[in-house]
């Protein structure tokens, strides 16, 4: 699989934070690209998971998308597109989104209807990331959301030889990724949650159809990697985007 990807960088240059004071509309300094005209929705786009029930489904947006977004254009011979989108599970276009991304689920509940039309998309080929949840309470959240979907179908630990930890970035140990004012101060993890955990949900021929990525905060790798040198090289560049980067590119091939 790893044959297919082009990697273009391994290096990240020290991007420009996002300006205060932007809308959501804007493109928070981040650079805007085009793909062939010709074949304008044959490329991967950063789809952010807006449940009902979730006060915090908006945290690190939209700089963590953008970003990403690039850096997975730049780093990579996939053709992304540059305006990643906000879709409600219960959205009729759901279907044609087969990457979701879903942050802060220690904070959210699925409604019935949300968890069969998210199953259905999954079983279908769909590809769902839990990202940014930390300690035991968090976890045990994402666990009940997790059953909601699949009650019949383990949650199982994921080990470093999983394809997962490299298919294009080959991953040494699992990356924790603490947000940047835990990383300022020293801090390595939140709420109790000091051992990274990385989960998965398969369907019957052995795909993973879920990640579910505990005590990281991959999306604060991404959101904030133009605003404190230190950060972005232990953090943005050497963990939250090859991890990210291998779960699109995992997601993709499988």
């Amino acid at each position: 699989m790893t044959s297919r990807i082009l990697l273009l960088s391994l290096v990240l240059p020290f991007m420009a934070s996002a300006q205060p004071g932007m809308t959501p509309e804007d493109r928070r300094g981040v650079e805007k690209w085009t793909n062939d005209p010709r074949f304008p929705e044959d490329t991967f786009r950063f789809v952010r998971l807006r449940p009902e029930y979730h006060p915090m489904w908006a945290t690190d947006y939209p700089d963590s998308d953008l970003n990403f977004s690039f850096r997975l254009q730049q780093m990579t011979s996939i053709k992304v597109n540059p305006d990643p989108l906000i879709v409600d599970t219960l959205d009729p276009t759901l279907k044609e989104h087969p990457f979701l991304y879903l942050i802060e689920a220690g904070h959210m509940q699925f409604t019935p209807r949300e968890a069969k039309a998210l199953r259905d998309h999954l079983l279908n080929g769909g590809f769902l990331m839990f990202d940014d949840f930390w300690g035991e309470e968090e976890m045990e959240n994402v666990e009940e959301q997790v059953k909601m979907m699949f009650p019949d179908r383990p949650i199982r630990e994921l080990e470093l030889d999983h394809p997962v930890f490299n298919i294009v970035f080959p991953i040494k140990e699992k990356p924790q990724v603490p947000s940047i004012g835990y990383a300022m101060s020293g801090e390595m993890y939140e709420k109790g949650g000091r051992d990274v955990r990385y989960r998965g949900v398969f369907d019957d021929k052995g795909r993973m159809m879920v990640i579910i990525c505990g005590n990281t905060d991959l999306g604060d790798g991404w959101e904030r990697e133009g605003e404190n040198h230190f950060y972005f090289k232990e953090f943005s560049e050497k963990k939250a985007y090859p991890m990210g980067i291998n779960i699109v590119v995992y997601s993709m091939t499988h």
